[in-house]
């Protein structure tokens, strides 16, 4: 039986990432890969190499995403094409309309098309809001005290609802959900890797947030595996432990500036401006409260554990952006076995 999959979002680093990966699969006839714009080649501004993957210019908020899979015979959707933060070009309304819109506008294209048998979609651990009366894990069956209610995480919480929807109209398509914790590693740009590669970062004055992170070569094989198996359901996907804002700071051996939260709410309304780091209020809820997930349902369903733990991705980063940290290995060694880190 031949198989075709569509992956979304290939101009971006993952979703790239992603379309090469199943290209390479002998299992796999023919990766299509769909965005606004080509992919970067290799070498520009950290492309993949896509040469098998069929690149098709398609705004996921028109109808055409619907002719696309109809044309191709479509078996398989991957959906990682979620904008995480405004650009300084189109805004916000631009990336509501795409992550949630265009979400449906795929959802639509899915139920309409008879062969469509697999549906993975990319979503974030941010649906699980931050705030003080968060529970110490995040399992995936937990409700979060404060539903996210603007950004990024409020469009993923509308996407994820959509997605159930059609699950329930398609009963016949096994659909996978993924609550990826933030991306960590040499390819990805995001507002929080920005952040920390800034000299000088901001704290909120009496917060030391946990965090975690996911390397990208997990994240990837994550999806690779989902889109290749059947694995109904949502899954947490972050590496093992925690590390704390502070300990972050220490490790990319950068200045701290501890302000109290009035104050980061301004700074970050100029950083926004002036496209320094998008320091969005949901942003802001992160630096003051955190947030970790409960992975366990993830290794129990694949019988497979993240190559990285969250220090180690943090820590690959830092190689990748010459950030070594000023503190000596063993110092940090130290740091971490007092928080309960894994490395």
């Amino acid at each position: 039986m031949s198989h075709t999959v569509l992956v979304t979002g290939v101009a971006r680093h993952i979703g790239a990432r992603v379309a090469s990966v199943l290209a390479a699969d002998p299992g796999i006839d023919r990766v299509i890969g769909v965005d606004t714009v080509p992919p970067p080649s290799r070498g520009q501004d950290g492309g993949v190499a896509m040469s098998r993957t069929e690149f098709v210019r398609v705004d996921l908020r028109s109808p055409d995403i619907a002719r696309v899979i109809a044309a191709a015979d479509v078996d398989t959707v991957v959906h990682v094409s979620l904008v995480s933060a405004p650009s300084r070009g189109s805004g916000r309304t631009y990336m509501k309309e795409h992550n949630v819109i265009g979400t449906m506008q795929l959802l639509g294209a899915c139920q309409r098309s008879p062969l469509v048998r697999r549906l993975v979609v990319r979503s974030t651990t941010a649906v699980y809001g931050s705030s003080p009366r968060d529970p110490a894990v995040f399992t995936e069956d937990v409700e979060p005290p404060e539903a996210p209610s603007h950004g990024y995480a409020k469009d993923a919480a509308e996407v994820e609802g959509y997605v159930r929807g059609f699950a329930r109209r398609r009963p016949d398509v096994t659909v996978t959900t993924l609550r990826f914790a933030n991306f960590m590693g040499p390819g990805v740009d995001s507002p929080l890797t920005r952040y920390f590669t800034q000299p000088v970062l901001p704290t909120v004055l009496g917060f030391d947030p946990r965090l975690q992170f996911v390397h990208e070569d997990d994240g990837v094989e994550v999806l690779r595996r989902m889109a290749t198996e059947d694995h109904p359901g949502t899954f947490n996907v972050a590496g093992d432990g925690v590390l704390l804002l502070s300990q972050c700071v220490r490790r990319a051996g950068q200045l701290s500036l501890p302000i109290p939260s009035p104050a980061f709410s301004v700074l970050g309304d100029l950083a926004r401006r002036t496209g320094l780091v998008d320091f969005s209020p949901e942003q802001l809820r992160l630096m003051c409260h955190g947030r970790v997930v409960d992975t366990s349902a993830l290794v129990a369903e694949l019988g497979w554990r993240p190559k990285y733990t969250t220090a180690a991705a943090f820590d690959d980063f830092l190689r990748s952006r010459g950030l070594p940290g000023r503190l000596p290995t063993a110092v940090f060694d130290w740091l971490t076995e007092k928080a309960g880190v894994r490395r």
